[in-house]
Protein backbone atom coordinates (compact mmCIF):
# COMPACT_ATOMS: atom_id res chain seq x y z
CA UNK A 1 0.00 0.00 0.00
CA UNK A 2 1.08 3.34 -1.13
CA UNK A 3 1.79 5.39 2.73
CA UNK A 4 0.37 8.39 0.65
CA UNK A 5 -3.41 6.38 0.83
CA UNK A 6 -3.10 4.91 4.13
CA UNK A 7 -5.61 5.96 6.76
CA UNK A 8 -4.25 7.86 9.76
CA UNK A 9 -5.73 9.23 13.26
CA UNK A 10 -6.89 12.33 10.97
CA UNK A 11 -9.19 10.00 9.19
CA UNK A 12 -10.16 8.21 12.12
CA UNK A 13 -11.58 11.34 14.04
CA UNK A 14 -14.02 12.18 10.70
CA UNK A 15 -14.92 7.99 9.48
CA UNK A 16 -14.75 6.20 12.13
CA UNK A 17 -18.03 4.91 13.80
CA UNK A 18 -17.28 3.75 17.60
CA UNK A 19 -20.64 2.27 18.14
CA UNK A 20 -20.59 0.62 14.96
CA UNK A 21 -17.15 -0.98 15.53
CA UNK A 22 -18.21 -2.41 18.89
CA UNK A 23 -21.83 -3.59 17.93
CA UNK A 24 -19.88 -5.36 15.13
CA UNK A 25 -16.98 -7.05 16.76
CA UNK A 26 -17.92 -7.37 20.80
CA UNK A 27 -21.65 -8.06 20.51
CA UNK A 28 -21.47 -11.48 20.91
CA UNK A 29 -18.59 -12.81 23.09
CA UNK A 30 -17.46 -15.05 20.43
CA UNK A 31 -16.83 -12.27 18.22
CA UNK A 32 -17.76 -11.61 15.09
CA UNK A 33 -18.65 -14.59 12.62
CA UNK A 34 -15.76 -13.84 10.09
CA UNK A 35 -13.35 -13.32 12.64
CA UNK A 36 -13.74 -15.42 15.73
CA UNK A 37 -10.66 -14.62 17.39
CA UNK A 38 -11.95 -12.88 20.62
CA UNK A 39 -12.19 -16.01 22.11
CA UNK A 40 -8.73 -16.60 21.36
CA UNK A 41 -7.64 -13.13 22.71
CA UNK A 42 -9.83 -13.10 26.14
CA UNK A 43 -8.36 -16.48 26.92
CA UNK A 44 -4.64 -15.37 26.65
CA UNK A 45 -5.41 -12.30 28.67
CA UNK A 46 -6.77 -14.63 30.97
CA UNK A 47 -4.40 -17.09 31.41
CA UNK A 48 -2.04 -13.66 31.67
CA UNK A 49 -3.27 -11.87 34.33
CA UNK A 50 -5.09 -14.75 36.82
CA UNK A 51 -1.79 -16.48 36.85
CA UNK A 52 -0.91 -13.53 39.80
CA UNK A 53 2.25 -12.83 37.87
CA UNK A 54 1.64 -9.23 36.91
CA UNK A 55 0.36 -7.08 39.24
CA UNK A 56 0.77 -3.44 40.33
CA UNK A 57 -0.45 0.34 40.60
CA UNK A 58 -0.72 1.47 36.88
CA UNK A 59 -2.23 -0.28 34.10
CA UNK A 60 -2.14 1.75 30.89
CA UNK A 61 -3.80 0.70 27.58
CA UNK A 62 -3.04 2.62 24.71
CA UNK A 63 -5.24 2.60 21.44
CA UNK A 64 -8.26 1.31 23.51
CA UNK A 65 -10.75 2.00 20.27
CA UNK A 66 -14.45 2.41 22.21
CA UNK A 67 -13.34 -1.41 23.78
CA UNK A 68 -12.75 -2.55 27.85
CA UNK A 69 -11.99 -6.06 26.54
CA UNK A 70 -8.50 -5.94 27.20
CA UNK A 71 -8.83 -4.81 30.64
CA UNK A 72 -10.91 -7.00 32.19
CA UNK A 73 -8.93 -9.75 33.31
CA UNK A 74 -6.26 -6.66 34.62
CA UNK A 75 -9.00 -5.07 37.22
CA UNK A 76 -8.06 -6.93 39.60
CA UNK A 77 -4.74 -6.76 39.29
CA UNK A 78 -4.15 -3.23 39.12
CA UNK A 79 -5.10 -0.11 40.82
CA UNK A 80 -5.11 2.24 38.77
CA UNK A 81 -6.09 1.88 35.00
CA UNK A 82 -5.92 4.35 32.27
CA UNK A 83 -7.86 3.78 28.99
CA UNK A 84 -6.90 5.95 25.69
CA UNK A 85 -7.40 6.38 22.12
CA UNK A 86 -7.32 8.94 19.40
CA UNK A 87 -10.87 9.46 18.69
CA UNK A 88 -13.36 12.19 19.97
CA UNK A 89 -16.47 9.31 19.39
CA UNK A 90 -14.12 5.99 20.71
CA UNK A 91 -13.17 8.24 24.23
CA UNK A 92 -16.72 9.35 24.56
CA UNK A 93 -17.96 5.74 24.21
CA UNK A 94 -15.75 4.88 26.82
CA UNK A 95 -16.53 7.66 29.39
CA UNK A 96 -20.64 6.85 28.64
CA UNK A 97 -19.73 3.04 29.78
CA UNK A 98 -17.67 4.55 32.77
CA UNK A 99 -20.36 7.05 34.27
CA UNK A 100 -23.38 4.02 32.96
CA UNK A 101 -25.19 6.65 30.46
CA UNK A 102 -27.66 5.74 29.38
CA UNK A 103 -27.87 3.83 25.97
CA UNK A 104 -24.00 2.96 26.46
CA UNK A 105 -22.74 -0.40 25.05
CA UNK A 106 -23.75 -3.53 27.02
CA UNK A 107 -20.47 -5.34 28.15
CA UNK A 108 -22.45 -8.30 29.77
CA UNK A 109 -21.85 -10.91 27.67
CA UNK A 110 -18.15 -10.47 27.09
CA UNK A 111 -17.78 -10.04 31.33
CA UNK A 112 -19.42 -13.39 31.39
CA UNK A 113 -17.62 -15.12 29.04
CA UNK A 114 -14.19 -13.76 30.96
CA UNK A 115 -16.19 -14.85 34.22
CA UNK A 116 -16.59 -18.38 32.62
CA UNK A 117 -13.05 -18.79 31.52
CA UNK A 118 -11.99 -17.90 34.94
CA UNK A 119 -13.97 -19.50 37.19
CA UNK A 120 -14.72 -16.26 38.75
CA UNK A 121 -16.30 -16.46 42.55
CA UNK A 122 -17.35 -12.56 41.44
CA UNK A 123 -20.42 -12.16 39.17
CA UNK A 124 -19.91 -10.24 35.99
CA UNK A 125 -21.83 -7.28 38.23
CA UNK A 126 -19.08 -7.47 40.27
CA UNK A 127 -16.47 -7.69 38.26
CA UNK A 128 -17.87 -4.68 36.18
CA UNK A 129 -18.05 -2.64 39.18
CA UNK A 130 -14.45 -3.05 40.17
CA UNK A 131 -13.70 -2.20 36.37
CA UNK A 132 -15.26 0.92 36.54
CA UNK A 133 -13.77 2.02 39.98
CA UNK A 134 -10.22 0.68 38.59
CA UNK A 135 -10.15 2.59 35.13
CA UNK A 136 -9.72 6.29 36.75
CA UNK A 137 -8.75 8.28 33.46
CA UNK A 138 -9.77 8.30 29.53
CA UNK A 139 -7.17 10.26 27.55
CA UNK A 140 -6.00 11.08 24.21
CA UNK A 141 -3.46 9.33 22.53
CA UNK A 142 -1.23 9.74 19.90
CA UNK A 143 1.23 7.00 19.06
CA UNK A 144 2.92 8.95 16.37
CA UNK A 145 4.07 11.16 18.96
CA UNK A 146 7.26 10.41 20.90
CA UNK A 147 5.44 11.36 23.79
CA UNK A 148 1.90 9.68 22.63
CA UNK A 149 -0.37 11.53 25.55
CA UNK A 150 0.75 15.30 24.91
CA UNK A 151 0.32 17.61 26.27
CA UNK A 152 -0.06 15.05 29.12
CA UNK A 153 2.93 12.92 30.82
CA UNK A 154 1.75 9.46 31.87
CA UNK A 155 3.40 8.36 35.35
CA UNK A 156 5.43 4.96 34.64
CA UNK A 157 3.48 2.37 34.46
CA UNK A 158 4.09 -1.74 35.49
CA UNK A 159 1.75 -2.56 32.50
CA UNK A 160 1.03 -1.61 29.22
CA UNK A 161 -1.70 -3.33 27.18
CA UNK A 162 -2.03 -2.35 23.11
CA UNK A 163 -4.38 -4.37 20.71
CA UNK A 164 -5.01 -3.98 17.28
CA UNK A 165 -3.50 -0.32 17.41
CA UNK A 166 0.09 0.50 15.97
CA UNK A 167 -0.61 -1.39 12.78
CA UNK A 168 -3.69 0.43 12.14
CA UNK A 169 -2.02 3.84 13.13
CA UNK A 170 1.40 3.55 11.47
CA UNK A 171 2.16 3.38 7.22
CA UNK A 172 4.95 2.08 7.43
CA UNK A 173 7.59 0.17 8.70
CA UNK A 174 9.89 2.65 10.12
CA UNK A 175 6.93 4.71 11.88
CA UNK A 176 5.91 1.21 13.37
CA UNK A 177 8.83 0.65 15.27
CA UNK A 178 9.05 4.57 16.06
CA UNK A 179 5.75 4.31 17.67
CA UNK A 180 6.21 0.99 19.60
CA UNK A 181 9.20 2.87 21.27
CA UNK A 182 7.34 5.70 22.20
CA UNK A 183 4.75 3.53 23.46
CA UNK A 184 7.08 1.75 25.25
CA UNK A 185 8.69 4.18 26.53
CA UNK A 186 5.94 4.86 29.50
CA UNK A 187 6.63 1.14 31.39
CA UNK A 188 8.56 1.30 33.97
CA UNK A 189 12.08 -0.99 33.90
CA UNK A 190 10.97 -4.98 34.39
CA UNK A 191 7.06 -4.01 33.41
CA UNK A 192 5.41 -5.96 31.15
CA UNK A 193 4.33 -5.56 28.17
CA UNK A 194 0.89 -7.50 26.11
CA UNK A 195 0.64 -6.70 22.90
CA UNK A 196 -2.12 -8.12 20.25
CA UNK A 197 -2.22 -6.91 16.97
CA UNK A 198 -3.01 -8.96 13.20
CA UNK A 199 -0.39 -10.27 11.06
CA UNK A 200 -0.99 -9.72 7.19
CA UNK A 201 -3.69 -7.97 7.32
CA UNK A 202 -4.25 -4.50 4.95
CA UNK A 203 -7.50 -3.50 5.12
CA UNK A 204 -10.65 -3.88 7.93
CA UNK A 205 -14.25 -2.58 7.14
CA UNK A 206 -16.52 -0.67 9.48
CA UNK A 207 -20.07 0.46 8.55
CA UNK A 208 -18.99 -0.11 5.34
CA UNK A 209 -15.90 2.16 5.49
CA UNK A 210 -12.38 0.97 4.44
CA UNK A 211 -9.78 1.40 6.97
CA UNK A 212 -5.82 0.32 6.53
CA UNK A 213 -3.38 -1.44 8.30
CA UNK A 214 0.16 -2.15 7.97
CA UNK A 215 0.91 -5.63 6.90
CA UNK A 216 3.44 -7.07 10.08
CA UNK A 217 5.09 -10.46 9.66
CA UNK A 218 5.97 -12.01 13.32
CA UNK A 219 9.59 -11.50 12.58
CA UNK A 220 8.83 -7.31 12.18
CA UNK A 221 7.40 -7.82 15.62
CA UNK A 222 9.95 -9.85 17.18
CA UNK A 223 13.19 -8.50 16.12
CA UNK A 224 11.20 -4.58 16.87
CA UNK A 225 11.01 -5.26 20.53
CA UNK A 226 14.59 -7.04 20.92
CA UNK A 227 15.78 -3.29 19.27
CA UNK A 228 13.83 -2.41 21.92
CA UNK A 229 15.78 -4.45 24.51
CA UNK A 230 12.09 -7.09 25.76
CA UNK A 231 12.88 -10.57 26.34
CA UNK A 232 10.02 -12.29 24.74
CA UNK A 233 8.06 -14.49 27.51
CA UNK A 234 5.20 -15.85 25.47
CA UNK A 235 3.69 -15.52 21.54
CA UNK A 236 0.80 -17.06 20.90
CA UNK A 237 -0.78 -16.95 17.22
CA UNK A 238 -4.42 -17.54 16.06
CA UNK A 239 -4.74 -18.10 12.50
CA UNK A 240 -7.69 -17.16 10.60
CA UNK A 241 -9.23 -20.36 9.43
CA UNK A 242 -11.54 -18.35 6.84
CA UNK A 243 -8.78 -16.51 5.52
CA UNK A 244 -10.32 -16.34 1.86
CA UNK A 245 -13.48 -14.64 3.05
CA UNK A 246 -12.66 -11.20 3.41
CA UNK A 247 -16.17 -9.55 3.87
CA UNK A 248 -14.72 -7.32 7.16
CA UNK A 249 -10.77 -7.84 6.71
CA UNK A 250 -7.95 -9.99 5.36
CA UNK A 251 -5.73 -10.72 8.03
CA UNK A 252 -4.02 -13.86 8.28
CA UNK A 253 -3.59 -14.26 11.98
CA UNK A 254 -3.84 -12.42 15.23
CA UNK A 255 -0.80 -12.41 17.78
CA UNK A 256 -0.94 -12.18 21.37
CA UNK A 257 2.41 -11.80 23.21
CA UNK A 258 3.93 -11.01 26.77
CA UNK A 259 7.26 -9.08 26.95
CA UNK A 260 9.23 -7.88 29.67
CA UNK A 261 11.17 -4.49 29.42
CA UNK A 262 14.84 -4.52 30.30
CA UNK A 263 15.82 -3.23 34.23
Amino acid sequence: MDPLDFTEGEFYQVNFDSRAYIDTFYSNPSGHTDENYLVFVLQRLSETFSSGKYKGQRLIDVGSAASIHCVISACAHFDHIVLSDFTDRNRAELSQWLCKAPGCFDWTPVIQQVCHMEKESKSPVEVEAVLRQRVQSVVKCDVRLENPFHPLTQEPADCVVTSLCLEAACKDFPSYCDSLRYVTSVLKPGGVLVMIGALGESFYIVAGQRFSCLRLTRSNVEETLRKLEFSILDFNVFKNASVEIKHVSDFEAIFYLVALKSI
